[in-house]
């Protein structure tokens, strides 16, 4: 019977202030809120939805009032400077710092436990080089391309209109514009707010094929050139998968499909807008790159990448073994990785599925260097980038430069209340809320996304000079260490292999990739069987 303990004392609550009223009038302001108590009492008692309500009325909100809490209870009270996920509290304060151009140094010393298996150190030397160049940048576009493209060291990577708000769209391309860096334009397509500034663009081509896509949602080679040829559009990004959910399309509900979107997608107003799994331009590696060079083509020589987070091995390879057989190279690989961001995914997939950045990058920086391609291929990285200290580690691992989401939504003013796929988002990024949208103010944070940008390149930079070497591209595997217990600490190259040039296809089986080789097929990216594995049938 504890269910009716609370509505009886609000019952006796409620009689006793009746009784007094007639000669303390002012009691009304404590009888209506217990009335208004009492009625949710009695509602909660004949209810048959929650099991806490009917056997604790009134009580049991308090549940689900403090489970809404609890978040904003964690980041700001709970955890520590170096608690907190997906990013901690000494993260976000740095991009916050340097958005803002105060002062982001660090005190006392260092917070992280150096004696941690989580810990890694770069190597710098007893003669750091002040000549190194003051600006890092990249010339992209292998021997088959007549526009190549000079990215910067660190650049904005995919965020789709539609995920993102117009304004923050916005207002990254502005920042980019300011501090002559990519914005990078999702596989949402190319809107209105991504060309308003001309900042430079990376236009993303995902399995939907927005903004050059048929009625039936099939690849339009027409409406790709119309746009492609914009001098704003620097390269074409394909979209094989991303790190936050490998090998999931998705669906925008049409109550979200407003009339902007619709007019940037290519789709009809109003109605769910599906993002299939696959690609329908091509279903092989042969037929990738055929694809490629199409894109190539009708761009009027662009250079053209791709972008995945890795999964099977063998795929990698099979994409080199197409290279090499057709003489089609791609220009870039983006490598994103499984600790990549995203609006909305399922919690398996990003949890629990695709390979993480660091060796993601390995395996693809080798597959290019053990195939003889890296000299044409130029290679990308993505996934929790926000320091100079991120962009040279992900150059040691083999990569050219490195793109950043939400470390430039937190210039922006992200607060990570973990709301993008409620399209609540306090601060007017990850929403269309008009009313949201209202306190992002475009000229001001723009500055702070060139702010960060600028000063994060900055600080690769004084990585670099501490390590006596001239540009970040000098950047080997030697000089990054990886702690592997509290005792023993190794260079990463003890720990991951690293190939020479062309021994994957000179010597293949001297390798760690041996069977991935032998599995790997331009024709399909299904593996070939492999002879070492036992039936028991």
């Amino acid at each position: 019977m504890k269910q009716f303990v609370v509505p009886i004392l609000l019952v006796a609550a409620a009689a006793v202030l009746s009784f007094l009223l007639p000669a303390n009038p002012w009691l009304i302001w404590l009888l209506a809120p217990v009335i208004i108590l009492l009625g949710v009492a009695l509602w909660d008692i004949i209810q048959t939805s929650h099991t806490l309500r009917r056997n604790y009325p009134v009580i049991a909100h308090m549940r689900w009032f403090f489970e809404d809490l609890r978040p904003y209870l964690r980041s700001y009270i709970v955890e520590s400077d170096l608690d907190g996920r997906p990013f901690n509290h000494n993260d976000r304060a740095l991009v916050y710092a340097r958005a803002k151009g105060d002062n982001s140094y660090h005190p006392f010393g260092t917070e992280l436990n150096v004696y941690s298996d989580e810990y890694d150190w770069l190597n710098h030397s007893m003669m750091p080089n002040e000549r190194a160049a003051s600006e890092f940048r990249v010339n992209v576009g292998g021997p088959q391309c007549k526009k190549p493209y000079s990215a910067a060291i660190l650049n904005i990577s995919a965020m789709s209109f539609g995920s993102l708000s117009a304004k923050a769209i916005e207002t990254l391309n502005l920042g980019a514009q300011k501090g002559g860096f990519y914005h990078d334009t999702g596989e949402g397509g190319f809107s209105p707010y991504h060309s308003k500034h001309g900042g430079d663009i990376v236009w993303e081509i995902g399995s939907g094929y927005f903004g050059c896509r048929t009625d039936d949602g099939n690849f339009d080679p027409e409406k790709f050139a119309r746009t492609a040829a914009l001098d704003q559009i620097k390269m074409i990004e394909i979209k094989l998968s991303q790190g936050a959910k490998p090998g999931q399309g998705g669906m925008l509900p049409g109550a979200k499909v407003t009339a902007e979107i619709a007019a940037t997608r290519g789709i009809p107003e109003g109605k769910d807008c599906i993002s299939p799994a696959a690609h329908t331009a091509f279903t092989t590696p042969l037929e990738l790159l055929d694809f490629v060079e199409q894109l190539r083509t009708l761009s009027g020589g662009k250079p053209v990448g791709i972008k995945l987070c890795v999964g099977q091995p063998h795929e990698i390879f099979a994409v080199m073994k197409a290279m090499l057989q057709t003489g089609i190279k791609l220009d870039f690989i983006v490598v994103d990785g499984g600790e990549g961001g995203t609006g909305a995914a399922p919690v398996e997939l990003s949890d629990r599925v695709g390979m993480p950045l660091r060796e993601g990058l390995i395996l693809v920086n080798n597959a290019l260097i053990g195939a003889g391609l890296r000299g044409d291929v130029r290679l990308a990285a993505s996934g929790k980038v926000i320091s100079g200290a991120s962009l040279a580690m992900n150059a040691a691992l083999g990569a050219d430069w490195s793109n950043a989401a939400r470390g430039f939504m937190f210039s922006l003013g992200c607060v990570q209340s973990l709301q993008c796929h409620t399209g609540k988002c306090p601060t007017g990024i990850a929403t269309q809320s008009l009313s949201r949208q209202r306190g992002l103010v475009v000229e001001d944070k723009a500055e702070r996304v060139y702010r960060f940008q600028k000063q994060t390149a900055a600080a690769l930079r004084d990585i670099v000079v501490s390590m006596g070497l001239e540009n970040p591209s000098q950047i080997r595997p030697h000089h990054l260490h990886e702690r592997l217990n509290a005792v023993k600490s190794s260079s990463i190259d003890g720990i991951y292999p690293f190939l020479k040039a062309n021994v994957l296809v000179d010597t293949p089986e001297a390798t760690p990739y041996a069977r991935f080789w032998a599995a790997a097929q331009a024709e399909s990216f299904r593996a070939l069987p492999d002879i070492r594995q036992t039936s028991y049938n």
